[in-house]
């Protein structure tokens, strides 16, 4: 056994994972990592798994920093403890549990029950995996103080992890967040949790909760004529081997929608995404086999939804049937467009209406909305801050529509959550309501260009993985707050706004506010020529993002302006040294 690669601190750690009250096959796997691995056994050993803000999320496998049975368990037991000591008047307290198609979904979904029901609290398990945005909606259909999902979203097939949800449907936000890792901080050993299940606690849910879900979908729908009229335009869909398959053909049916090709190969749930490298609807290679489908069958849409069905990415055919990949930003534009000059044509806009969108997405969602007299909201990147904003707004205004550029929308308030199923379902409304216009989803897009102008934007991902990129990343962040640019691509910085201290510096008026919005690592410059760029380490994963966002003026085609748009986005880059 060769453990001197290995750090004393990290190897007794590995160590105990080799005795009781381990099972034996964690001893026996921890035992082989620590003889013959010891850069597994580092970094599986040398944390805890962190419980972040929206809960768990990490590679599965044995050790501390791994999503396991006992990570699971002890961040169960913490958050057990919280809602006990948050809800003491309750007679009994309940949780949702579901859970996508991520490989360990159900022993997962089962030790989080079992944790629950043995510190008396009741559970409403779901029958077979469900969409997020279905937990999110049974939370306050079942009447529940709290909600869990078992899903690491788009991340590749080696990661789980589990969303935490409060009573109003929606992720955790302040203080129930910090409140909530305070309790499982203090959560030291796997013998503080109660690992044996009180079997008649758990209840399960499904085919009820499903008609309710897809009730208030068809609900959403504003323009059922159309529909008719389109209703055998052909759709294709894909779930991604996730969540979706299960109820996604079944709400665009609802809606009238019959003429649903599905990608079969992906339509069966499996945690190991054979058909993808990765089941993110953000990356063009997924959407790959239901465009060559689509081709096929000369269809006009393509959607596809992420493992739990909360994201949806599209592609639209051009004039020559070659489809063209729509970014979140884009998808978001429309449907927004769509949703306001509909309630226009009816006479039906709620009052009292508003919209909300993530710092990070589109500016051309605030133009729009200005234009129809209503108010656009700014919130912190995470849907979670949209459903927090929801909940303050809910009993005096009428909320619209949220979204951000992440691929994710929603539309009414029946979910806290982005929603992919209802997304898919207004999406193809809004395709079928251009093509009554003889329109199709590119007309209707440069449509918006014309009438506010040509938005694009980009956005690049550095990966840093391990301590030394956790610790560059830290460093870059510090060196755009100590030395910020004064000119960005020949255009003054006239504004940044910096989260984590909180301060909007207008360089034009030499003033300083307050930001309204929660403390975060987000940092953005604005320039005189209306460009956005936002820089923002991920929560989830070890990277840093930059986000960009240019406005021109359309000359010539809406082809030539875009790639006028792009080639700024690139100079801007290399100005900034990413690339």
């Amino acid at each position: 056994m060769n453990t001197n690669l290995i750090a004393e601190e990290i190897l007794n750690r590995a160590k105990k994972w080799t005795l009781e009250p381990f099972d034996q096959e964690t001893r026996t796997e921890v035992t082989n990592l620590i003889q013959n691995n010891p850069t597994a056994v580092t970094d599986a050993f040398y944390r805890d798994l962190e419980f972040g803000t929206g809960g768990l999320r990490g590679i599965m496998g044995p050790g501390t920093n791994r999503m396991n049975r006992y990570t699971v368990g002890m961040a169960t037991q913490g958050l057990a403890n919280y809602l006990k000591k948050n809800f003491s008047d309750r007679k009994q307290i309940s949780v949702a549990i579901s859970y996508d198609s991520r490989n360990n979904n159900t022993l997962f979904a089962d030790t989080v029950a079992s944790v629950l029901t043995g510190n008396n609290i009741k559970v409403f398990l779901s029958d077979t995996l469900r969409p997020t945005p279905e937990l999110s909606f049974a939370i306050r259909h079942l009447g529940c103080e709290s909600g869990i999902m078992i899903t690491a979203s788009h991340n590749p097939k080696e990661y789980n992890g589990y969303k935490v949800y409060w009573e109003d449907g929606a992720q955790v936000i302040p203080p129930h967040d910090e409140g909530i890792i305070d309790e499982v901080r203090k959560i030291s050993s796997v013998n503080e949790v109660i690992f044996e299940a009180n079997p008649s606690l758990i209840t399960s849910f499904g085919e009820e909760v499903d008609r309710a879900y897809l009730a208030e979908i068809i609900k959403l729908s504003l323009s059922p004529e159309a529909v008719k009229k389109q209703a055998e335009m052909k759709i294709v869909y894909t779930a991604i081997h996730g969540t979706g398959t299960k109820l996604t053909p079944a709400a665009l049916a609802s809606f009238g929608f019959k003429n649903i090709i599905p990608v079969e190969a992906q339509m069966i749930p499996d945690g190991n995404f054979p058909t993808v490298h990765s089941p993110n609807p953000e990356e063009p290679a997924a959407l790959a086999m239901a465009i060559k489908l689509a081709k096929e069958e000369k269809a006009a849409l393509v959607m596809a939804t992420d493992p739990d069905a909360d994201r949806v990415g599209i592609a639209v055919p051009d004039d020559s049937g070659e489809f063209i990949l729509l970014n979140g930003n884009q998808t978001a534009s429309l449907l927004l467009y769509y949703l306001l000059n509909r309630y226009k044509e009816l006479g039906t806009l709620p009052n009292n209406s508003y919209i909300i969108k993530t710092i990070v997405t589109t500016e051309l969602l605030a133009d729009m909305a200005k234009n129809a007299e209503i108010p656009c909201f700014d919130v912190l990147t995470g849907f979670k801050y949209i459903a927090g904003l929801i909940r303050e707004r809910e009993h005096e205004h009428t909320y619209l529509f949220g979204g951000e550029e992440s691929y994710g929308y929603l539309f009414g308030d029946f979910v806290r959550d982005k929603d992919a199923v209802s997304a898919c379902c207004m999406i193809a409304e809004t395709a079928a309501w251009a093509a009554t216009r003889g329109q199709s989803m590119l007309n209707l897009l440069e449509e918006i260009y014309q009438k506010y102008g040509l938005y694009i934007e980009g956005l690049l991902s550095i990966t840093r993985p391990g301590k030394t990129g956790a610790d560059e990343i830290i460093a870059m962040m510090a060196g755009y707050r100590q030395t910020p640019p004064t000119v960005i691509n020949g255009s003054k910085v006239i504004r940044i706004i910096d989260y984590k201290s909180q301060q909007n510096n207008d360089l034009l008026n030499n003033t300083i506010t307050v930001v309204n919005q929660p403390i975060s690592d987000v940092i953005q410059f604005f320039t005189a020529d209306g460009t956005k760029i936002t820089v923002r380490p991920s929560g989830t994963e070890p990277k840093i993002k930059f986000y960009f966002g240019v406005k021109v003026p359309i000359e010539g085609t809406v082809k030539a302006s875009t790639e006028k748009a792009l080639h700024q986005i690139e100079l801007i880059k290399k100005e900034m040294n990413l690339i």
